[in-house]
């Protein structure tokens, strides 16, 4: 069984920035993609950023240029570096583990931008 749990999620002002983390527990492999994704209040979750063997990565366009996914097989964790915020960026952040035959979610945390 794989586990993941996030942290770092608050209250920023528009511009600042926030570092999330996620933690991966269980059977895992550094071959498998990872992710982070987000819900907004209202809407559909989607992906805000994968990255697979700590080296390819990928980021909704949304997101691009100022948000940094990080790897560290090691001490198997994956990262989100959010600079710049802006209040769309505003929702619930999951950290996603793709299995060889299910995803794996963390239970999220929030992310509040204010303007």
């Amino acid at each position: 069984q794989v586990q993941l749990v996030e942290s770092g999620g608050g209250l920023v002002q528009a511009g600042g920035s926030l570092r999330l983390s996620c933690v991966v527990s269980g059977r895992t492999s550094s071959r498998n993609p990872m992710g982070w994704y987000r819900q907004a209040p209202g809407k559909q979750r989607e992906l805000v950023a994968s990255i697979i063997s700590g080296i390819s990565t990928n980021y909704a366009d949304s997101v691009k240029g100022r948000f940094t996914i990080s790897r560290d097989n090691a001490k198997n964790t994956v990262d989100l570096q959010m600079n710049s915020l802006k209040p769309e960026d505003t929702g619930v952040y999951y950290c996603n583990y793709r299995g060889y035959n299910m995803d794996y979610w963390g239970k999220g945390t929030l992310v509040t931008v204010s303007s």
